[in-house]
């Protein structure tokens, strides 16, 4: 297997998928100007993944904002690794990281924690 990766910008995350371990990690600001055509080719790579995956798959997400295409994208990614743990029956796990008195993001995560059949670990971080 491969490794995924897309460089931060100032209006887009930084995306690492280690098809390796089992392990993809988002971060940073999520307001692309097309939420879709950035994160067509993550959702290409998660495909190819889940058809040859590692025994347990992780998804960290420190996001500092996101705009609601983002989030869009964000949960059409829940649902796949929902679809495929029900499915498969391997486990996946979501970290969801946040800011330390970041309500919003927290609330955020708790909100997507609701919309999708999978564990969410709600973790807190210092401030930078």
């Amino acid at each position: 297997m491969e490794k995924y990766t897309i460089a931060a910008t100032a209006n887009t995350p930084d995306i690492k998928f280690d098809m390796e371990k089992g392990e993809l990690n988002i971060s940073g600001r999520s307001i692309p100007e097309n939420s879709i055509e950035f994160y067509n080719p993550l959702f290409s790579a998660l495909d190819k993944y889940l058809s040859n995956p590692k025994n347990n798959t992780v998804l960290n997400i420190q996001l500092e904002y996101y705009n609601s295409s983002s989030s869009a994208c964000l949960l059409s990614v829940f649902k796949k690794l929902e679809k495929f743990n029900k499915g498969a029956g391997l486990p996946v796990n979501v970290n969801w990281l946040y800011e330390e008195n970041d309500e919003d993001i927290l609330a955020a995560g708790r909100n997507f924690e609701g919309m999708v059949d999978l564990p969410f670990h709600m973790i807190e971080v210092s401030e930078n």
